[in-house]
């Protein structure tokens, strides 16, 4: 009975873990590559200042979907759309509730660069009546909205409801993906509807009520796990911390930032959003000089902290102290090498927000039903 028993359980496990989708994430080229070999980034960056903390003011101070440009957001997955399937390069951000891709009807130039849906050419799509609407620091998206099957590698989610942009600002025709996938809560949606990740829930497509994240400094090895975690991308446990003051994003209480034991930045503590779509670590214009001040960072020409590239490996570790639990960065996570120089990846803003350098440290997962954020040490 005993051995029966036992038999049941593996196979239980088994059932769960090939029911784990895994969605192979890639790197693409930076927008402000692609930008700096057109010799274009310094026009685009002053059009459209960067801004992370913008995607999240409250409803009353925006009527729109928040974005802003980020010149090195890389990571993104493919989807399809439609009957047959059109494919798409998305961002999966955890930082939006919305999916949206480009459409042919749109009259930008920075649509030109991307694939484009043709809603003409599916059958099972069904046009919605609200509008579609992306803001900017400078200038907006719009478009339109509708139905449609989607498929994110073996699963599909049904008559999912999403944008179809028709104006897109000029900054999205370097950007490495065609659209967005958001992983946030349905009650920061703009589109209004179910959200595609709670549809597979709904409509029983994933094992758990959670999703995680495996960041590679690499071009492919990447991965987002929809419906749980796979130990075999990072090591130890899961630390797990609860959801701080929120109801609609992933953001949490961080208790204090440190460097060699002393206390730099979020003394008294602090809330931050667990942001796959920004790509640094985003604080308070205090709060990061402070910390790039310890590191011995200086402006660059775009006002950028940098520090001397022969120096790095001799530079501090970086801890973020939460719930009881120390994560520590080493300059290895934070400094970002290009040809020209080495940049710190702490910029300011008006919020703390833990992105992809932090995210490349820690495997991430984001547990849906319990309200948590989990980080384990990546592999």
């Amino acid at each position: 009975m005993e051995i029966m028993k036992s038999a049941l359980t593996l196979l239980t496990v088994l059932a769960g873990c090939q029911a784990l989708l895994r969605i192979p994430l890639m790197r693409g080229k930076s927008a402000r590559q692609v930008l700096e070999e057109r010799g274009l980034f310094e026009d685009v960056r002053r059009l459209f200042p960067y801004d992370p903390a913008t995607k999240f003011l409250p409803r009353t101070e925006q009527g729109v979907v928040p974005m802003t440009f980020d010149p090195d957001t890389t990571y993104y997955g493919e989807i399809s759309i439609g009957t047959p399937p059109q494919m798409f390069k998305v961002l999966f951000d955890t930082g939006s509730s919305d999916l949206w891709v480009p459409s042919v009807n749109c009259s930008s130039a920075a649509c030109d660069s991307h694939v484009k849906f043709n809603s003409s050419a599916s059958s099972t799509f069904q046009a919605a009546s609200k509008p579609f609407y992306i803001s900017y620091t400078s200038g907006f998206a719009a478009g339109t909205t509708g139905y449609d099957n989607i498929q994110i590698s073996d699963l599909y989610v049904a008559n999912q409801l999403f944008g179809l942009t028709s104006t897109e600002a000029l900054f999205l025709g370097s950007v490495p993906w065609d659209g967005i996938l958001g992983l946030a809560f349905p009650s920061m949606s703009f589109e209004g509807g179910t959200t595609i990740f709670d549809n597979m829930w709904n409509q029983g497509k994933i094992p758990q009520y959670m999703f995680s994240m495996y960041l590679s400094s690499s071009v492919e090895g990447s991965m987002l796990l929809l419906g749980g975690t796979d130990p075999s991308y990072y090591t130890g446990s899961i630390s797990w911390i609860p959801l701080y003051q929120a109801t609609n994003y992933w953001n949490i209480e961080v208790q204090s930032v440190s460097i060699n034991g002393n206390t730099v930045a979020c003394s008294g503590g602090c809330a931050a959003i667990v942001d796959s779509g920004t790509s640094l670590i985003i604080g308070p214009s205090g709060d990061v000089a402070n910390i790039n001040g310890w590191l011995g960072a200086f402006p660059d020409q775009n006002g950028d902290a940098a520090v001397t590239c022969s120096n790095t490996r001799l530079l501090p570790d970086v801890v973020f102290n939460i719930n009881g639990y120390s994560f520590s960065l080493p300059p290895s996570a934070y400094i970002i090498q290009s040809a020209s120089e080495c940049k710190t990846g702490f910029a300011p803003s008006t919020s703390w927000i833990l992105g992809e350098v932090f995210m490349r440290q820690f495997y991430t997962a984001f547990d849906v039903g319990n309200n948590m954020v989990g980080f384990a040490q990546a592999v």
